[in-house]
């Protein structure tokens, strides 16, 4: 018959086999964090919309150029304003400035120039102001 064998083991040995085991863990996970791939940033543009600036556009009323000016950053549109807007366009056109201060809240909220509210009193001046809008937004977005 088999005779029984008993093993010694000392706890030194433990010590040092569990040493090793970890050490031999830690190692692996820090490989696997060295050579995992990194993200390129195609995610970061992948989120991006519009290339980050201020871009104008000419807007038409009676022979009068005006010049609607969209500031836009990576992700989002900041601000819409007519710049170098005189007094006798505030005079000739009243409900201009009131109208794209509507538009520009809620474009701002939304981020988009679909779904607004269009107000009947200046439907025909929101839609001018959506139209030049699209195009300035145009010229910013990414290709």
């Amino acid at each position: 018959m088999s005779k029984t064998k008993i093993v010694v083991i000392q706890m030194k040995e433990i010590i040092y086999t569990a040493l090793l085991a970890g050490l031999t863990i830690l190692l692996i996970i820090l490989l696997v964090f060295i050579f995992k791939p990194k993200n390129t940033g195609s995610e970061n543009q992948s989120e991006a919309r519009f290339n980050a600036g201020t871009y104008t556009s000419q807007l038409a009323l009676n022979n009068t150029a005006l010049n609607l000016e969209v500031t836009v950053d990576s992700k989002q549109i900041t601000s819409i304003r007519l710049v170098n807007i005189s007094d006798a366009v505030t005079t000739m056109f009243p409900l201009l400035e009131p109208a794209l201060k509507d538009l520009e809240s809620q474009i701002l909220k939304t981020q988009s120039t679909e779904n607004l509210t269009i107000s009947d009193n200046s439907r025909y001046t929101q839609t001018l102001l959506i139209n030049a809008i699209d195009t300035t937004l145009q010229k910013a977005a990414i290709q």
